[in-house]
């Protein structure tokens, strides 16, 4: 029986498609192409064990599967908050559609929810049993509060129709087949450097991110997936933890460029800090993300050289 992707053309879900269809699973993608590119996933094509379907998760779907990897919402400011109503559906209608496959098949499914859902945390790092300090009514409320409805769904469908879920919460990641123009903190200061335009820092640069390197970030997804100790939740990112400023500098002693850092007001709602505590993925899988920041820029940036030609 095929594993079901949605987003399977964006950023997270073309890798991941790539890493199942290696490992010679049947695949079935499934984007609407908002932010998913076709040629993150082009090279699969030719591949026997890979299919390609154009669909919204909004709207009802029936296959036969017997996993489901949901993956499929906008992820960053930029894209989330272009129609910010759909992105709701996205996350709580998507959810919905998912889960009413998964009871009717019997398969198990797979939330990618967010490090998101702890809002601008009060608690430092952030472990799963911390409940957030999210605003209801802000410009990221349309995410941050559509996955914490998705997760809901989630465990009520788990309770109520026992329904095989798990939910995992990922913290920022990064690397090859970001979108460009995604605005996020490490895709915009590669961009930025490669132009020899001057880095955008919001705020004073002292908030504090931890970024994951993509592969580490599948390895600890395809894990919680297939270990039947936990549904979750199950914060999955590394923990080494950097301001701001030090990501900028990092970048730009990495690309040889004329550029420098500027500074803007810090946007509403952005947190102030965020770390995983991943002791619950640890205990699961022995799971610990292996690439250093420093190692992951060098995989990311050639990309971004790439793509910038074209």
């Amino acid at each position: 029986m095929p594993t079901l992707v949605t987003g399977g053309a964006g950023f997270l879900g073309s890798h991941l498609c790539e890493r199942l269809v290696r490992q010679g699973e049947e695949v079935i993608c499934l984007d609407n192409f908002f932010t998913g590119r076709r040629s993150n996933i082009v090279d699969l094509l030719d591949f026997k064990n890979f299919e390609l379907m154009r669909h919204d998760v909004v709207d009802p779907f029936k296959l036969e599967v017997d996993r489901i990897y949901n993956l499929a919402c906008p992820a960053s400011p930029i894209h989330y908050q272009y129609n910010p109503i759909k992105t709701v559906k996205t996350s709580v209608m998507g959810a919905i559609n998912c889960l009413g496959l998964a009871k009717r098949v019997g398969a198990r499914i797979l939330q990618a929810s967010t490090s998101e859902i702890y809002g601008d945390p009060e608690v430092h790092p952030q472990p799963e049993s911390y409940r957030g300090n999210v605003n209801p009514i802000g410009l990221r409320s349309c995410y941050d509060e559509g996955k914490r409805c998705a997760e809901t769904l989630f465990f009520d469908y788990h309770r109520e129709n026992k329904v095989d879920t798990r939910v995992i919460r990922i913290f920022n990641t990064y690397g090859p087949k970001m979108r460009p123009d995604d605005g996020r903190v490490v895709s915009n200061f590669i961009v930025q450097a490669i132009k020899g335009e001057d880095l955008t820092i919001y705020g004073d640069g002292s908030q504090t991110r931890s970024f994951c390197f993509v592969d580490d970030l599948i390895d600890g997804m395809m894990g919680v997936m297939e270990q039947s100790e936990s549904v979750g939740p199950v914060n999955l990112g590394n923990p080494r933890e950097f301001t701001i400023r030090e990501l900028a500098e990092a970048v730009l002693g990495k690309v040889e460029t004329p550029s420098k850092m500027i500074y803007h007001p810090l946007p509403s709602d952005d947190p102030t800090q965020r770390k995983p505590d991943i002791s619950l993925a640890q205990k699961l899988l022995s799971w610990n993300p292996s690439i250093e920041l420093t190692d992951g820029l060098d995989r990311t940036i050639p990309y971004f050289r790439e793509i910038i030609k074209e």
